[in-house]
């Protein structure tokens, strides 16, 4: 009588576990992750080069931006999250602790993939007349940097670019012996091209 009872029993234990292995609903994955210090408007990010969504900066300045795509990954599936087009006055990309964007969908409990915002930088410098002695030293502000220049320098550039939006002035911090140096353009505030125009012009001293 046992053996009657038994074999049903076994029967329906094992269609169980059929279905839930594969019989049932699919397991789906949600590709998400997160921007940080986001501030201007127009990144988009991409998985697998076509789902594509645009993320906005936040309302306070400073917070981290969640996004998730739309499309659901099944088991297995692959995924490519990529910034398809930067924001404006920034750059992103991923951030250094978590250097993957590509993997397949299951091998993690969950997809969290976190992009870093900053802001662009471009050089400042210009042409050089009349230097004919060793010793110019030139200085963008408090805190950009001091460029020195060789005898018969005909360009400089500072070693410290500026950010998108900071201003910067360029001013004759010691002049070369015999001479005395003057700046063109030597104020204003970086927009998102390099400033090649601080000329600076020495003449004989009298």
């Amino acid at each position: 009588m046992k053996s009657f009872l038994i074999r049903p029993a076994l029967a329906l234990a094992l269609a169980a576990g059929l279905a839930a292995c594969g019989g049932g609903d699919k397991a789906e994955f949600t590709v998400s992750g997160a921007v940080y210090n986001l501030a201007y408007e127009g990144l988009q990010l991409t998985n697998n080069g076509g789902d594509t969504i645009t993320i906005a900066p936040p309302a306070k300045a400073g917070d981290q931006v969640n996004f998730s795509f739309p499309g659901k990954l099944e088991y297995g599936d692959t995924y490519n999250v990529q910034v398809s087009k930067q924001p404006a006055h920034q750059s992103c990309g991923l951030t250094g602790n978590y250097p993957v964007n590509a993997d397949t969908a299951g091998r993690l409990a969950a997809i969290n993939i976190p992009f870093a915002c900053s802001i662009n930088t471009q050089p400042i410098g210009g042409k050089v007349s009349g230097l004919t002695v060793a010793g110019l030293q030139l200085a963008n502000g408090s805190t950009g940097g001091v460029v020195t220049l060789d005898k018969d320098a005909t360009a400089y550039t500072f070693p410290l670019p500026v950010a998108y939006n900071q201003t910067y002035g360029v001013t004759v911090l010691k002049n070369p012996d015999g001479l005395s140096c003057s700046v063109s353009n030597p104020a204003g505030t970086m927009g998102d091209v390099a400033i090649t125009n601080i000329d600076v012009a020495c003449v004989p001293r009298t």
